[in-house]
């Protein structure tokens, strides 16, 4: 059975329209005018248990909205969602026991009071032990390294520190699903590597069923097999990574190492692809994929290649590309 099963799910907004100007303020009064726009369009998809999905899209393409409704905080227009067997939106206590969302731009810890404190407030809210609390936010602790920083107001913690601490908060009651979104947005690299293995880590001891939505793709590639692409409320594709750049990127990137490569003429190299990069001693090319094998031949035979490279298209230029579409 899916831990998580999504079928036709839609949310439409409706929002005023304003006339510019103060009369059109006055005309707002007595006659408005709205207009609805569809911020997830007939979602449908599953996710099995333990599975951890990156879910990816540009801005305003449906992503967060979709993780509210699956975490009941918006309720849909139409289609249906089951979460654990459970529908997100009637918010029953024995679902809200086992789901956790994590908003990289929300706080769900208190402001002005030490870490510690908001953590033992959401115990108590979960009904966790002590005992339990006591190990499991030590573990937490120091798998993330910020046990120092327990007794430290949220406020005053730097934002790397303070998305742990959320992380920490939202894993106390052992979630069997986790939303995740943008959960290292801000972070410098360090941290980010911090939370990306603690996430895997988690994900792979604890079978726990997860979400993620970044616009880092380093996150998206260390931790997901699987990516479900979301635009305009659409799911655009849904499979494993490895088959994006299969799917949409039909070239590779052909660079070589030649003597005099800058006096090399265009008009012999735009025969073999599109040149990306040129400089005294090196040419990288733009080649279609099922033209790679006889431009490295003629290259070889024309050129006086001293070292030659065949790799794929980043992943990141594929996802750019496709969202630019």
């Amino acid at each position: 059975m899916p831990a998580i099963e999504v079928n036709g799910l839609t949310k439409a907004f409706r929002t005023y329209k304003k006339q510019p100007g103060f009369s059109g303020a006055i005309k707002g009064l007595f006659h408005r005018q709205y207009e609805q726009t569809l911020a997830v369009n007939e979602v449908s998809f599953k996710i099995e248990p333990g599975e951890l999905v990156g879910f990816l899209g540009p801005n305003g393409a449906g992503k967060t909205t979709t993780l509210k409704m699956l975490a009941g905080l918006l309720y849909p227009t139409s289609g249906s969602a089951r979460v654990l067997g459970h529908m997100p939106w009637e918010r029953q206590d024995d679902y809200r026991r086992q789901f956790a969302l994590v908003l990289g731009q929300k706080n769900q810890l208190w402001w002005d009071l030490p870490a510690r404190e908001s953590l033992e407030l959401n115990a108590k809210i979960y009904g966790i032990p002590a005992d339990l609390f006591k190990k499991t936010v030590d573990e937490l602790t120091q798998l993330l390294g910020v046990a120092e920083k327990l007794n430290v107001n949220v406020r005053e913690l730097s934002l790397g520190e303070r998305m742990k601490m959320e992380l920490i908060a939202s894993l106390l009651h052992q979630p069997k699903v986790l939303f995740l979104d943008e959960p290292t947005i801000g972070l410098d690299v360090t941290s980010q590597k911090t939370v990306r293995d603690f996430i895997r880590q988690h994900n792979t001891e604890q079978k726990t069923t997860i979400i993620l939505t970044s616009h880092y793709m380093a996150d998206i590639q260390e931790l997901c097999e699987r990516v479900i692409i979301i635009d305009h409320g659409k799911i655009f594709f849904d499979g494993k990574l490895s088959e994006i750049v299969d799917q949409f990127a039909d070239f590779k990137l052909v660079t070589i190492q030649c003597a005099n490569a800058a006096a090399q003429p265009a008009e012999k190299l735009s025969k073999c692809g599109e040149v990306v990069e040129k400089s005294v001693s090196m040419i990288k090319l733009k080649v279609k994929r099922d033209r790679v094998i006889a431009v490295c031949k003629m290259l070889l035979d024309e050129l006086p290649v001293t070292d030659i490279d065949i790799q794929e298209v980043p992943i990141e230029d594929v996802i750019r590309q496709i969202f630019a579409r």
